[in-house]
């Protein structure tokens, strides 16, 4: 699609003399982030090193992995420039981490400044092995609900992206992983990820609701899977936060079958899996849905 955003290739984990050349190993992190911006980078980073020596190439982290606030606008107030090259401490950590762990990373979301001082856009940011910015995305979709006693509205400080983006992560092995990149409410649109086609995989970092995700998480993760038939990784937030809200966690790994691979319910940890290249071309030959596609 022309409004499609790909960004280049981005260099990642060399692998192992004679390592099978079908697999890509990848971790999504589990965080309870807390309203202090520096114990929750030391934890990601301590994660994202945890990930690491464990074989894992690239890292996704979870929406707001840098903090999770007593009220919605404490994101604004730590909201950074929007400027690469005069980047803030958050944005710093995420450049620096990768380079240190020798990892792509895939740094959940962070805040950054929009004309309207009120609001920031929620933004992913694609790092290379190098920490180089190699893809961004500013979450599309905002989240509201009003249902029992839970109520949001992202819209009061946040401002929407409009442009999906597809990102090359390159692979030393093999030709660069395709990897379409979406931010958690985003998984209740497939129009979107349809955008994106062909992918190889789809990242969702999220802090859905305990509520939300005990009734749809599961379902629509499984559901993206199978409709673009393609490995989905899911970083989520997962448990009673500080400020007394309960995110629903269950970081998920899920293959082009719609099975899974990975998960962990509660708690903060390290999910991995390993991307299975001949698996996906055996399930889209097998069911070749992507090719009697009509609208």
């Amino acid at each position: 699609m022309n409004d499609t955003a790909t960004t280049p290739a981005a260099a990642a984990a060399p692998q192992a003399a004679g390592a099978a050349l079908a697999t890509f190993r990848v971790a999504a992190l589990q965080m309870v982030s807390a309203p202090e911006v520096d114990t929750n980078l030391e934890t990601a980073d301590r994660l994202i090193g945890e990930a690491a020596r464990q074989g894992a190439a690239l890292v996704l982290l979870p929406e707001y992995f840098c903090l999770l606030g007593r009220q919605d606008t404490d994101k604004v107030a730590i909201r950074e420039p929007d400027d690469a090259d005069s980047p803030g401490p958050i944005r710093r950590f995420l450049a620096e981490a990768a380079t240190r762990h020798g990892v792509a990373v895939i740094g959940g979301t962070l805040p950054l400044a929009v004309a309207d001082p009120k609001r920031v856009y929620n933004t992913t940011l694609v790092l290379d092995r190098s920490g180089r910015e190699v893809g961004r995305y500013d979450k599309i979709h905002l989240f509201g609900l009003d249902r029992g006693g839970d109520r949001f509205d992202e819209s009061a400080t946040i401002k929407a992206g409009r442009t999906p983006v597809v990102c090359d992560i390159g692979r030393d092995d093999g030709p660069p992983l395709r990897v379409g990149l979406s931010i958690c409410y985003d998984l209740r649109f497939p129009e979107l990820y349809r955008r994106m086609l062909p992918v190889d995989l789809i990242v969702v970092p999220s802090a859905f609701t305990y509520q939300t995700g005990k009734a749809h998480w599961e379902i629509l993760l499984r559901a993206r899977a199978i409709e673009n038939q393609c490995y989905v990784l899911a970083a989520a937030q997962g448990g009673r936060h500080p400020n007394g809200r309960r995110t629903w966690g269950h970081s998920l790994l899920v293959d082009p079958w719609g099975e899974i691979v990975a998960c962990l319910p509660e708690g903060e940890g390290v999910i991995l899996g390993d991307l299975d290249f001949a698996r996906m071309a055996e399930v889209r030959k097998g069911l070749p849905a992507l090719r009697h596609r009509v609208l």
